[in-house]
C-alpha cells in the first residue's frame, strides 16, 4: 500500500463543505487501497475564489502526477465552469441530484447559493442550540426532579463509555435534547436504576464498550487507578449489561462503532419525530 500514489481530493463549496466532505468522504471509504490527501475549501462564493481552486487543483495535478478527484456543491454555473477548466475528475454532488428533484417536483431550482440557511435557520437552529445547552445541563446525571420530562432521549451506561459526546452530537446534529447518566457501583448494589430513571424507561438508551477498551480510556484519565483497571472495568461492564436486560432497556455496544453509527442506532430505537421543513 506505501507504493500507491498519493492523490488529492477537493472538497469544495459555497457553504461550509461539509456536506461535500460527508458525501465525498462516503464514497472514498470504498477504496481503502488508496491514499489520499483531503483538502476542504469552503466559502467558494465567487468567479476569483473558483479561479484560485481551480489554480490549486492544477498545482496538486503537476505534484502528485495524477489528476485529483473534487467533489463540489457550488450551485453558481459561473463559478462551476470556472472549475471544471481544470483538469481533474469533477464530482458536481448537486448537478446530479437537482435535475432528478426539477424533473419529479415540476418546479426550477433557484440555484441559489446558502439556500438551505434561509429555509431551516429560523426553525433548526434554535432547535440544536436548545438542545446543545440541554445536553450540557444534564451530562453525566446532572437533573433536577422533573426536569428529564423535556428529554428526547436519556443515555445509560457506565463511566467513559461514550455518553457525553453521544450526546452532543445528537444535539449538534440533529437538535435531539439528550441527557445522560452514569451507572456506579452504588447502582449494582442498590440493583436499580439511579434518580428518577424508572419513570422514564420509555426514553432510555444504554451504552456499554468492551472492557478493554474502557481499561484503555480510563488509563489514560486515571492512570494505574482501581476505577481503570481491567477487572474492575470488566465487573462494571457486566453488571451494567445485566441491569439493562434486567430493565428491558435497549443497548448496543459502542466499542468499534462510530459517533455517527451510535446516534443513528437511537434515533431508530428511540423512533424519535425529526422536524418537518
Amino acid at each position: 500500500m506505501s507504493d500507491t500514489p498519493i492523490r488529492s481530493v477537493f472538497f469544495i463549496s459555497d457553504g461550509t463543505g461539509i456536506t461535500a466532505e460527508t458525501l465525498g468522504h462516503s464514497l472514498l471509504a470504498q477504496f481503502p487501497e488508496s491514499r489520499m490527501r483531503q483538502i476542504r475549501i469552503p466559502f467558494v462564493d465567487d468567479l476569483d475564489k473558483a479561479i484560485d481552486c481551480a489554480n490549486q487543483i492544477r498545482e496538486a495535478h503537476a505534484s502528485d502526477g495524477a489528476r485529483p478527484i473534487v467533489f463540489s456543491t457550488l450551485v453558481n454555473p459561473e463559478t462551476v465552469a470556472a472549475l471544471r477548466k481544470a483538469d481533474a475528475l469533477f464530482l458536481d454532488l448537486f448537478e446530479r441530484f437537482i435535475g432528478p428533484l426539477e424533473t419529479e417536483l415540476g418546479q426550477r431550482s433557484t440555484h441559489t447559493v446558502g439556500r438551505f440557511h434561509g429555509i431551516a435557520d429560523s426553525m433548526d437552529y434554535k432547535n440544536r442550540i436548545e438542545a446543545i445547552n440541554f445536553a450540557m445541563a444534564h451530562d453525566d446525571g446532572v437533573s433536577s426532579d422533573g426536569e428529564l420530562a423535556e428529554a428526547d432521549v436519556i443515555l445509560v451506561g457506565v463511566s467513559r463509555s461514550g455518553k457525553t459526546p453521544t450526546s452532543l452530537y445528537l444535539a449538534v446534529q440533529f437538535g435531539v435534547k439528550a441527557a445522560n447518566y452514569p451507572l456506579i457501583p452504588e447502582d449494582f448494589d442498590r440493583n436499580k436504576l439511579p434518580g428518577e430513571l424508572h419513570i422514564y424507561r420509555n426514553k432510555l438508551f444504554g451504552l456499554s464498550i468492551s472492557p478493554e477498551r474502557l481499561s484503555q480510556i480510563r488509563q489514560e484519565r486515571r492512570p494505574n487507578s482501581r476505577y481503570a483497571s481491567l477487572d474492575n472495568c470488566r465487573y462494571e461492564i457486566d453488571a451494567a449489561q445485566k441491569l439493562m436486560r434486567r430493565e428491558n432497556i435497549r443497548w448496543l455496544d459502542s466499542t468499534t462503532k462510530s459517533i455517527e453509527e451510535i446516534s443513528a442506532t437511537i434515533l431508530q430505537n428511540v423512533r424519535l419525530v425529526r422536524p418537518v421543513y
